[in-house]
C-alpha cells in the first residue's frame, strides 16, 4: 500500500521528511514547532512522515527498555539465564560490516522510510502507517 500525493511535495518538505528519520524525529519536531509559530499549515505528507518518525522512535525506545528489563529479570533465573544470554549474544553479534542483526534491521527500515520520503511517496509499515495516515489527515 503505497500512497502517492496528487501534487509533488516541495523539495524542502521532502528533505525535512528524509532527515526526520535518522534524527529520531528531532528535525521533524522542530519543523512542527516552526509551523506552529508561523501559523502555517503543514501538508498531510509532511505530517505523516514526521508523526511516523516520532512514533517509531518512541516505540523503539520503549521496546528497548521493556526487553532490557525483562532480560535482566530473566537473567536471575537458573537455566533460563543461559538461554537469554545466547539470544542476546546472537542478536548483538556482528554479522555484516560490523553491524549486528538488530542494527541491520533498524538501519534498513530507516533507510527504506527515508528513501520513500525523499521520493515524495508515503512509505508503508504494517499497522503503523494506517494510524499515522489517519492522524495526519486530521
Amino acid at each position: 500500500m503505497t500512497k502517492t500525493t496528487n501534487s509533488n511535495p516541495y523539495l524542502i518538505e521532502r528533505i525535512v521528511c528524509t532527515l526526520t528519520y535518522p534524527t529520531t524525529g528531532l528535525i521533524g519536531f522542530i519543523w512542527l514547532l516552526l509551523g506552529l509559530f508561523t501559523k502555517s499549515e503543514l501538508s498531510t505528507f509532511t505530517k505523516y512522515h514526521i508523526y511516523q518518525s516520532i512514533f517509531l522512535s518512541i516505540g523503539y525506545m520503549l521496546l528497548s527498555w521493556v526487553v532490557g528489563f525483562v532480560s535482566n529479570i530473566l537473567s536471575y533465573i537458573p537455566f533460563i539465564n543461559k538461554l537469554v544470554a545466547n539470544i542476546t549474544f546472537y542478536f548483538n553479534m556482528p554479522i555484516l560490516l560490523g553491524f549486528s542483526l538488530l542494527q541491520l534491521v533498524v538501519y534498513g527500515t530507516l533507510t527504506y522510510l527515508a528513501i520513500f520520503a525523499f521520493l515524495g511517496k508515503y512509505s508503508y509499515l504494517p499497522y503503523v502507517s494506517e494510524i499515522m495516515y489517519d492522524t495526519a489527515k486530521r
